[in-house]
């Protein structure tokens, strides 16, 4: 008896559908392959939108909330003089408190060398504006910062950059002074840190008491703490 053979037949439609699918399948992981770097960047521009928008709503908020004090005053937002005041407001409080935006390591940015010396560093009269956090009105004065080199220097301008960055938020003298002497100390491990800070404060002279007097902060570690020796030389080159 003759063998028989038996052949499944396929619906034409079906196998064009199966082709698409295969076609498709193939063509997608193509465009993976192909065109990875092009999904990157379109993310990349995604986010970067989505971070201007942010920035673009947050300075519309801090406008919106000048407005409101405008008003809240008896002042009128809509006239002449104060058209523009809120958005020149949102302005000026974003740069009074970028600080809150930058980090310490990218302010020093690597400038940090090894050198074989251990005599006092001092880099004094660096001028200091911030803003206080009680009464959101500014303190003022100057800055003078010494520290005692363990075989590495810190690049001097970075010594008053690291004084603004830590000035340029809602502040309180005794907490600025202790922060710039802890990041001085991060940075270099010195065998010690003195920072003295001398400054007015407007919730003193144009409110409240309603006097010129004037504050002077202190924060010294390591061996300027311990050694009264090393910090007599640091005061005394201070005020010299």
């Amino acid at each position: 008896m003759a063998s028989q053979h038996y052949m499944n037949i396929i619906p034409v439609a079906a196998l064009n559908n199966n082709l698409e699918g295969i076609k498709d399948g193939f063509k997608n992981n193509i465009n993976d392959s192909i065109y990875p770097l092009e999904k990157m960047t379109n993310s990349d521009s995604r986010m970067k939108v989505k971070e201007e928008s942010n920035f673009d709503n947050k300075e519309e908020r801090i406008m919106e909330a000048f407005r409101t004090i405008l008003e809240c005053i008896g002042e009128d937002p809509n006239r002449d003089g104060l058209k523009k005041t809120p958005e020149r407001a949102a302005k000026s409080i974003q740069f009074l408190t970028k600080g809150y935006e930058e980090e310490v390591e990218d302010v020093i940015n690597n400038a940090v060398f090894e050198e074989d010396t251990d005599e006092m560093v001092i880099v004094k009269d660096i001028e200091m504006y911030s803003l206080c956090e009680h009464h959101l009105v500014p303190f003022m004065g100057c800055v003078h910062v010494g520290y005692l080199p363990n075989k590495r220097v810190l690049g001097l301008s970075k010594i008053a950059r690291i004084v603004e960055s830590f000035s340029r938020r809602l502040q309180v003298q005794e907490r600025l002074t202790k922060q710039i002497a802890e990041a001085i100390t991060k940075a270099v491990s010195p065998a010690g840190v003195g920072v003295v800070i001398e400054a007015k404060h407007m919730c003193m002279t144009m409110r409240g008491v309603q006097t010129n007097a004037k504050t002077t902060t202190s924060c010294m570690l390591g061996v300027l703490r311990e050694d009264h020796r090393s910090r007599e030389e640091f005061l005394r080159l201070i005020l010299s």
